[in-house]
């Protein structure tokens, strides 16, 4: 018997083990990928196809109360921005991507979101959508924002009984700002904000995050000439704020804050423009004992607003 085992096998002694291979092929390879993410799927050649059309495509510009689309580039940010809940449309994902766990979560939130597109594109596509950027093979595309017309804000709060409460921002260019008064606003229970359509910041993948959710209910208009929208306010009967270091009355002394009532920041090292500060009905100063010259516009939105909620209540 021993013999004929020799013969079948064709060498002599002991045989080689496999050294693990066989329970290393038994092993799984992780969870299978989307079918746009497959080579040779249909949805896959799809999906290529329609990324490199997008690519060539021109971002659309901002009409009316429409903004610009963004790309949100990078792993990091793409994953932040899905965190955060920042509108998107589309995910990006490079051809023959390395797998880390950036973008494993990256796809697991768009699976688990639903309602954005998920496309694979070659290196060269996403190069030329992202201006060259350094992408790491990960591009989140956000539509663009619908904004409101300032006469909305107003017109939603005198129909829902209330007073209106709202912010406009002139000169503010920082997205982060504008997030974090939209934040603010929410909080305290207004009824939007207004940024002028030029020389300012719009509503960004960074002012969405900033916003920490709350650009989702609280309404952003934009105004093409915010001098002119003021006046509107104005004689719509909301009286108009505008905050200065030099202004003549203290905030916590005006009792214009407890009924209709527009807030005007201005940015941190002009503070309002001429034609704006000429506009408001009062300019106001918030006291800073500790010395400070001034606070960035979110941090003096949320002190004005705080008065202005305490006043209603």
């Amino acid at each position: 018997m021993a013999a004929n085992n020799r013969r079948m096998s064709g060498k002599k002694g002991a045989q080689v083990g496999s050294g693990g291979q066989r329970r290393k092929g038994l092993e799984g390879k992780g969870p299978t990928p989307p079918a746009e993410l497959r080579k040779k799927h249909k949805k896959n050649r799809i999906a290529t196809a329609k990324a490199k059309q997008a690519a060539r495509r021109p971002a659309p510009r901002g009409r009316g109360g429409k903004g610009t689309s963004e790309m949100v580039v990078g792993r990091n940010p793409v994953v932040e921005a899905l965190r955060e809940g920042v509108p998107a449309s589309t995910l990006y994902v490079q051809q023959f991507i390395d797998n880390d766990e950036r973008v494993r979560e990256a796809l697991q939130l768009v699976a688990e979101r639903g309602g954005i597109h998920l496309m694979e594109a070659p290196r060269p596509e996403l190069d030329r959508m992202t201006n060259g950027l350094n992408h790491q093979g990960l591009v989140l595309q956000v539509p663009p924002y619908e904004y409101a017309h300032p006469e909305d804000l107003v017109t939603a709060a005198f129909d829902d009984g209330e007073d209106p409460l709202i912010v406009a921002l002139d000169g503010v260019t920082d997205p982060r700002n504008l997030g974090a008064v939209v934040r603010s606003v929410s909080a305290f229970g207004g009824h939007g904000v207004v940024v002028p359509e030029r020389r300012a910041a719009g509503m960004t993948a960074g002012a969405w995050k900033s916003s920490a959710g709350t650009a989702a209910r609280t309404p952003v208009a934009r105004a093409t000439n915010l001098t002119r929208a003021l006046e509107m306010y104005k004689k719509a009967g909301v009286a108009v704020v505008g905050l200065a270091a030099d202004g003549e009355v203290e905030v916590g002394e005006l009792e214009a804050l407890g009924g209709p009532v527009v807030i005007v920041v201005g940015s941190e090292g002009k503070g309002l423009s001429r034609l704006v500060s000429e506009t408001c009905d009062f300019r106001v100063r918030i006291p800073m004992p500790g010395g400070a010259e001034s606070l960035n516009a979110g941090v003096a939105a949320g002190v004005v607003l705080y008065e202005a909620s305490r006043r209603r209540a």
